[in-house]
């Protein structure tokens, strides 16, 4: 089979399509034919050097996909050769074809096309399981989502509305916020010319944040009494100071949580969330992916220039 290959450390021209060896499917895994895959910005740190794949996973980027199951191992239950399907993965999603455990592999949702579903697997996790399973976001509760117009924001709104939320977002123009608005968000700030921190101060029941050290103090006089902050990126630093009397008078948490890394029963029990309480939304119409462009998967260098340049909104797809 092809798929991208990166060569060595360094920018999006590092990316290379190139033959490799055919995937086969261990016990517990099965063998995806891939119709799409989505770019992240962990595949970016992966081919910069700053994000290698978890012990045992493919050195291919890609961290989901969709496709159509064309061969199962052993041990594997209730999935077959034919189903249509989507999943997240540890690695190897810009390729034609991909082994994953059968735990990370859900049904593609009905009501939208099988391209379509490759952009929801790492996001709808990502929210899912830090939103509702870690910060436990209520019907009433106000939620503020950094990077709105992401795919994570896309979807993080969507599905934050509803359940029944208030959501506020920052984004980074005017027409990333108006976008916010049409997909169901109350109110935005837009970054670059005012403080989010001042407009929201104490109205944030859950905060997600992928910005990190740098939205520390910000996040936290954004918080409510009671609030739970939960930081799943670093794009403005790992490290930062933490007012802790300030947290402690507002009885407020801070949780911290990555995906990539977790043990696969573990993202398991994320997928089948995700599967009883977001995929209906999907099939119902009520929550979707947002497709900024489909792009060829042998071009993945220019999606990645695309994502770098963050002018997008929603999620990049590569496609077959």
């Amino acid at each position: 089979m092809r798929a991208i290959v990166i060569s060595e450390p360094g920018g999006p021209e590092v990316l290379a399509w190139q033959e490799v060896p055919d995937p086969r499917p261990a016990a517990g895994e099965v063998v995806i034919e891939v119709t799409a895959s989505a770019v992240n910005r962990a595949d970016l740190l992966q081919r910069r050097g700053f994000y290698p794949p978890p012990p045992g996973a493919s050195e291919i980027p890609g961290l989901e996909c969709s496709g159509t199951i064309i061969e199962v191992g052993e041990n594997v239950p209730r999935l077959a050769p034919g189903d249509r399907v989507c999943a997240l993965l540890a690695g190897g999603g810009y390729a034609e074809r991909v082994a994953v455990p059968w735990q990370q592999v859900m049904p593609a949702p009905e009501g939208i096309a099988l391209d379509e579903a490759a952009g929801l697997p790492e996001v709808a996790c990502t929210v899912w399981s830090n939103v509702f399973m870690t910060a436990r976001l209520r019907k009433g509760e106000t939620l503020l989502v950094h990077g709105g117009a992401s795919g994570i924001g896309t979807l993080a709104v969507q599905l934050a509305k509803a359940y029944g939320s208030r959501v506020l977002v920052t984004a980074g123009s005017a027409d990333k916020l108006a976008r916010c608005r049409e997909l169901g968000a109350d109110e935005g700030v837009n970054y670059r010319e005012e403080d989010f921190a001042e407009r929201f101060e104490g109205r944030a029941d859950v905060i997600l944040d992928i910005i990190g050290a740098k939205y520390l103090p910000g996040n936290l006089r954004a918080l409510a009494t009671g609030g739970r902050l939960v930081v799943i990126g670093m794009q403005g630093g790992a490290k930062g100071e933490l007012d802790l009397g300030a947290l402690l008078a507002k009885r407020a948490s801070v949780h911290a949580a990555g995906l990539r890394n977790r043990p696969v029963d573990d993202k398991g029990v994320v997928c089948r969330g995700v599967v009883d309480n977001v995929w209906p939304l999907v099939t119902a119409g009520a929550v979707r992916p947002v497709v900024h462009e489909r792009i060829p998967l042998d071009q993945a260098a220019r999606a990645h220039r695309m994502l770098e340049e963050g002018e997008h909104i929603g999620k990049l797809l590569l496609v077959r």
